[in-house]
């Protein structure tokens, strides 16, 4: 297997975590939070989209979803480029979503995701993308830390659905 191959396997594992998280949840349940300061299921999956969306967007030289479709649909009183890095506490508690929408969401960014990846061959994971690290941070390392992560939130909305769906 390639470097986008793998890539692909990992970015097509994350929806299935997102979905057995999200589904048969009501807004209510997707907006709870173990205390005042933790976030919420709809916070992680939204929050993990985001960055999904804006990393991906800009390696790929398009728009983002969240720009073209998803920011008016969700009606959301945030800046239309928040991405949810460095929420505090009073800012995860305004975001709150439905399943279906959190979901379709998530399925566009990673239906996009996918279709990019798809695209891509070894050589192409060492291109520069960023040039503000040292060392610059290249597209695979780019590609690996969205993976990281998406799966980080996903484990952690994860743990907050077994708290809600017990209490």
């Amino acid at each position: 297997m390639n470097g986008p191959g793998v890539l692909t396997d990992a970015f097509g594992r994350i929806g299935g975590m997102v979905h057995a998280v999200v589904e048969d949840l009501s807004t209510d349940q997707l907006a709870r939070r173990v205390d005042e300061d933790a976030n919420s299921i709809a916070w992680l999956i939204w929050h993990l989209t985001r960055v999904q969306d804006d990393h991906v967007a800009a390696v790929a030289g398009t728009e983002q979803l969240w720009h073209s479709e998803w920011f008016g649909r969700f009606g959301l009183p945030l800046e239309r480029d928040d991405t949810g890095y460095g929420h505090r506490s009073d800012q995860v508690a305004l975001v709150r979503a439905d399943a279906t929408t959190l979901l379709a969401y998530y399925d566009a960014v990673e239906a996009a995701t996918l279709r990019y990846v798809a695209g891509l061959s070894d050589d192409d994971l060492d291109r520069v993308v960023d040039r503000r690290w040292d060392p610059p941070v290249t597209l695979g390392v780019r590609l690996v830390s969205v993976i990281d992560d998406d799966v980080a939130h996903a484990g952690q909305a994860a743990f907050v659905r077994g708290v809600v769906t017990r209490s």
